[in-house]
């Protein structure tokens, strides 16, 4: 006598297990994919975030340093100022100066039977116009101002027969150069013209 067993419920028992075991680890992957995925976005949102920190951090700095850089810039234009201030008024005590020893000159290097009609400055070059007893003194005068230590460069423009009160005379127009005063000489000079001015009573 044969004996018959059915396996069909336990083959099914078995592929249930199965499934369950499949379910368990695709709900398992999941959740481990899941949480990786979510570690990591974690992990680079706290990335960005620190960079975020660190460039606004950056932006401030650079922000004080573009701050900084224009005040510095603002005092280096002012200096520059001051000093263009500074500049001018040692010319200007320089030119008064200058002014001083070319009219000093003038009257010491004259010689004797010349004068002057007209003196013209402009800036270190000064023309003169005058008269002349004769061209020989004409001669006299430039070999004067090449020996002066403050004049310089005559340069005789042009000489010509004139009559100046029924006097028959040299007219001559000659230009020449007043050699620049040191910026301290002209302090010191100006410091003893001050002192020497007389005070003025109340």
């Amino acid at each position: 006598m044969s004996v018959r067993i059915n396996l069909l419920p336990h083959r099914e028992e078995r592929r249930k297990r199965g499934r369950h075991h499949f379910a368990v680890l695709a709900g398992l992957t999941a959740a481990l994919g899941i949480a990786i995925v979510g570690a990591g976005y974690l992990y680079v949102a706290g990335m960005i975030s620190t960079q975020d920190e660190r460039n606004a951090f950056l932006k401030s700095e650079i922000a004080k340093l573009d701050k900084e850089i224009a005040e510095i810039k603002k005092l280096k234009d002012e200096i520059a100022a001051l000093l263009a201030r500074k500049q001018i008024i040692e010319t200007l005590q320089a030119d008064r100066a200058q002014t001083v020893h070319l009219l000093d000159q003038l009257v010491r290097q004259m010689p004797e039977g010349v004068y002057l009609k007209s003196v013209r400055q402009r800036g270190v070059g000064v023309g003169l116009v005058g008269y002349s007893q004769s061209n020989a003194r004409v001669s006299t005068l430039m070999r004067n101002i090449e020996s002066s230590p403050w004049l310089a460069n005559p340069k005789l423009v042009e000489i010509k027969a004139s009559t100046v009160n029924k006097k028959r005379l040299a007219e001559f127009n000659m230009n020449l150069v007043v050699k620049r005063v040191p910026v301290t000489d002209a302090a010191k000079d100006a410091a003893k013209g001050a002192a020497k001015a007389p005070a003025k009573k109340g």
